[in-house]
């Protein structure tokens, strides 16, 4: 996968393997991280390892549900 992201990166600076610049160059002069680390971040959030928000914001607890009858 990180051969395709990087193919794509160095298309998209207009530059060729001739140029003999370093990944980590192309990757810092377009602004992304690596796909690999995006992926595992993704996943670990998906498991719950990682929370989107601060520890300290505010949220809401649910007290009890209480269940309307029709």
């Amino acid at each position: 996968m990180n051969v395709e992201e990087m193919r794509m990166l160095w298309w998209m600076c207009g530059k060729t393997r001739i140029d003999r610049i370093r990944n980590i160059e192309i990757q810092r002069q377009v602004g992304v991280a690596p796909i690999d680390t995006k992926i595992r971040e993704r996943r670990l959030r998906w498991f719950g390892h990682l929370q989107r928000r601060p520890t300290n914001a505010p949220t809401r607890k649910l007290d009890s549900i209480e269940t309307i009858e029709i």
